[in-house]
C-alpha cells in the first residue's frame, strides 16, 4: 500500500492562524480533482496535521473531531470521501491544558503520525509523498524516508527559502495541491514504464 501524507491548513484549506469553527474551512480550487488523480492511482490520501488549537485550549478533541467530519464531507465526491484517514496531534510544549502541554513524537517534525498510519494500513514509505506547505512538513518527511513536495499555498514560498538553507532536497515544488498531484501522476507513469522494461529484459 503506499499514500500520500496531506498536510491541513494551508495544503488543503486556506490557513487562518486558528481554525475553529467549521464555518471557517476554505478549501482550495483544485483539491477535490488532486485528490482524486491519488486515488486513481492507487494512494490513500491521509491527513496528518499538527493542531496545537487543542493545547491551547481553543478547542476540544471532539470539537475537532467535528471539524474533521466536515472536511470529510467537503472532500466527498459522489458519495465517496476522498479522504481517507485523519491523523492529528493535539501537543504543544507551549499550551495551556495540562494534557497536551508536552513534547511529542506525533508532532511534525517527528514522524509518529506517520508510523502509525504506516502500521494501521501497511504503507510503503519508499513509495508515499508527503506534500505540506511547511519547512516542519519537509523535515517531517525527511525524518521519515517520504518523497516531499512543498507547495506554495499557505507558508510555502517563506519556507522554501528556509528549506533550501537548511539543504532539504524537495523533491518538487508545486503552485498548488493539482499541481502536485500531475507531477505525481507523470513520476507514477514513468515508474510503471521503468518496472515494465525492467521485467521484459529479466
Amino acid at each position: 500500500m503506499k499514500a500520500i501524507f496531506l498536510d491541513r491548513d494551508g495544503t488543503l484549506n486556506k490557513d487562518i492562524n486558528y481554525l475553529t469553527r467549521k464555518e471557517e474551512i476554505i478549501i482550495f480550487p483544485g483539491v477535490k480533482k488532486a485528490l482524486k488523480i491519488f486515488k486513481k492511482l492507487g494512494f490513500l490520501n491521509i491527513i496528518t496535521t499538527n493542531q496545537s488549537v487543542v493545547a491551547h485550549g481553543l478547542l476540544t478533541l471532539e470539537e475537532l473531531e467535528d471539524i474533521h467530519n466536515e472536511f470529510k464531507r467537503l472532500l466527498t465526491v459522489n458519495n465517496e470521501c476522498l479522504i481517507d484517514d485523519i491523523f492529528y496531534s493535539p501537543y504543544h510544549i507551549d499550551g495551556i491544558v495540562e494534557e497536551f502541554r508536552v513534547e511529542s513524537i506525533y508532532r511534525k517534525p517527528a514522524t509518529g503520525m506517520i508510523l502509525d498510519a504506516q502500521t494501521k494500513y501497511n504503507i510503503s514509505l519508499q513509495e508515499s509523498y508527503l506534500i505540506g506547505d511547511s519547512l516542519k512538513d519537509m523535515q517531517c518527511a525527511e525524518n521519515a524516508g517520504l518523497k516531499k513536495i512543498l507547495v506554495l499555498t499557505g507558508y510555502g514560498k517563506q519556507d522554501l527559502k528556509e528549506c533550501e538553507e537548511r539543504n532539504i532536497k524537495i523533491d518538487y515544488v508545486a503552485k498548488n495541491l493539482l499541481e502536485a498531484a500531475k507531477f505525481v501522476k507523470k513520476e507514477t507513469k514513468k515508474l510503471k514504464s521503468t518496472t515494465k522494461q525492467d521485467t521484459e529484459n529479466t
